[in-house]
């Protein structure tokens, strides 16, 4: 509209005869000029500001693509928007080999000279914020600026609200719903030079933003993963047909290099600490709380806290992953953590390893 008509208040006058033309069965008004001033007035409030296609401060990687969104909510310093960018995402059961592996790659990606992107979704996307806090990450979230979901991401929230960016295309206060997920994932892919893909199930989210990436000519990295493991079949899937393999920071900067010519490695930005939230307890319905992965025929039945349970299973993969990381990663102590794992060995749900290493069966 802005393109055709050459300015807003054109735009806006010619809405009306658009609408009828398109036969459409309401009339399309713009918002009124009270309703828009209180929206400003609640941006204030929340420290938020907008930030419009074509404005110097609009990304300008996002301004390129096809579907960008004509306004931005920005909460935080915006100015990680006008940095390079690359996304990490992955699934929301991530493992706990997932989870540390995101966090080391977007802090390795950082020093590097990128701000990391992803969704502040629990799993990979919050490792990848935690691991880029130092250097500068974006969260983009699916619905209103100041709506924290999920909800245990708080504090990571709150960090990023200082330290960082968080980034919507919706009007604050407006709740997350599923359909607003494929249109936050096309602005992710869309602020970075690559998306980078740490567990993925077949069909997910963070496929989606892969496609997106592709459509908007962009890099896609995918870590590679045990075939045993239903977390890694969509990364393995994006390698067959062409991702570039990714173990190490490395991998994804000497992609990039010529689109990296000229930027400054990032220095860490000082500490804060991030208030605690309770660790996360998955439904007993969650894809990785043993759905896909069966129980041994005859094996025990588990007596132990049902949410430990399900916290420590979500976590556990084919691929072995040590102790103490479960005991980190969960928030438990490790005597809680050795009961538990016991309980799971003897239902016939883990295996040990040598060097204190434990795995689904």
């Amino acid at each position: 509209m802005l393109r055709r008509f050459g300015s807003a208040r054109e735009a806006l006058d010619a809405l009306p005869r658009l609408a009828r033309r398109g036969e459409r069965a309401k009339t399309v008004t713009a918002v009124t000029r009270g309703a828009a001033e209180a929206e400003l007035a609640a941006l204030h409030r929340a420290g938020a500001r907008l930030v419009c296609w074509g404005e110097p401060g609009y990304p300008s990687a996002l301004a390129a693509i096809e579907d960008a969104p004509p306004i931005l909510t920005v909460l935080g310093e915006a100015q990680w928007l006008q940095r390079p960018m690359i996304a990490v995402v992955g699934a929301r059961n991530a493992s706990a080999n997932g989870r540390r592996l995101a966090r080391d790659l977007a802090a390795e990606l950082g020093l590097g000279g990128l701000v990391v992107i992803s969704g502040l979704a629990r799993g990979i996307d919050a490792a990848a914020h935690l691991g880029a806090l130092e250097t500068g990450s974006v969260a983009v979230v699916a619905g209103g600026a100041d709506v924290v979901y999920p909800a245990e991401n708080r504090g990571l929230y709150d960090a990023l609200a200082s330290r960082g960016a968080i980034v919507a295309e919706l009007p604050l206060g407006t709740e997350p719903q599923a359909r607003h997920f494929p249109r936050r994932n096309r602005i992710i892919s869309g602020m970075a030079l690559g998306v980078v893909v740490v567990e993925a199930a077949a069909r997910s989210g963070s496929l989606i933003t892969a496609r997106f990436a592709l459509e908007q000519g962009r890099e896609v990295f995918a870590v590679p993963g045990s075939p045993l493991d239903p977390r890694a079949r969509g990364c393995n899937d994006l390698l067959r047909h062409g991702a570039t393999l990714t173990e190490t920071a490395e991998d994804v900067l000497s992609q990039l290099g010529p689109q990296l010519s000229g930027v400054e490695l990032l220095r860490p930005i000082p500490s804060i600490a991030i208030p605690a939230t309770p660790p996360p307890i998955p439904s007993p319905t969650s894809a990785a709380s043993g759905a896909g992965w069966g129980s041994p025929p005859g094996a025990a039945e588990l007596t132990g806290d049902e949410g430990e349970l399900e916290l420590i299973l979500e976590r556990l993969g084919p691929t072995p992953v040590a102790v103490d990381e479960l005991v980190r990663q969960c928030q438990m102590s490790a005597a809680a953590v050795a009961t538990l794992l016991l309980e799971l060995e003897l239902a016939g749900r883990v295996e040990r390893h040598p060097g204190n290493l434990v795995s689904l069966r």
